[in-house]
């Protein structure tokens, strides 16, 4: 008789320690999600200043800082921002769950450009897209024999800076 009660408060306990925790995990669930909160990440002033800076018509930085950092010229970076927008959904401007903004497509290939312009490598998938992108847009255009003209202009342009009949030397073509 005494095993029988031992053993029934024994399950008595096991009962009320599995509904303890059972209720405690629920309540800590809840607790957790009322405990979140949004981080604004403020994605419109990011593009506004970097719009300012590299793109208005009162630019903060010159033409010439512009090529430094980004190891292009403006209109062949705006091409390329254009390109991408119309080709791949992903640097386009999307609404996400909460009803806030995403980057804008310059701010996506700004961040991209300078990544693959300094070596470093953030995240491998969005480069990879990025790149796939780039080469899926413009290789008909420039993955090709050059033609005649082509070849005119590259020799105009190697006689201007001191390297006549440069085309066939690798070493000159850096």
């Amino acid at each position: 008789m005494v095993d029988e009660e031992l053993e029934d408060k024994i399950e008595e306990e096991i009962i009320r320690l599995i509904l303890k925790s059972q209720h405690q995990l629920d309540g800590n669930t809840t607790k957790r999600r009322q405990s979140r909160r949004m981080v604004h990440q403020n994605h419109k002033e990011g593009h506004d200043r970097l719009f300012n800076d590299y793109f208005s018509a009162n630019l903060v930085y010159t033409e010439t800082r512009f090529r430094r950092k980004f190891c292009m010229q403006r209109h062949v970076f705006l091409r390329i921002i254009d390109a991408l927008n119309n080709h791949d959904e992903y640097f386009q401007m999307r609404i996400d769950a909460l009803s806030q903004k995403d980057l804008s497509p310059l701010q996506k290939c700004t961040t991209a450009l300078r990544i693959l312009a300094y070596g470093s490598s953030i995240n491998n998938v969005d480069e990879y897209r990025f790149v796939s992108s780039i080469c899926t847009i413009f290789r008909n255009e420039y993955s090709r024999k050059p033609n005649n003209r082509d070849i005119e202009r590259l020799l105009q342009m190697g006689a201007t800076h001191g390297f006549p009949s440069m085309l066939g030397f690798i070493d000159c073509m850096h």
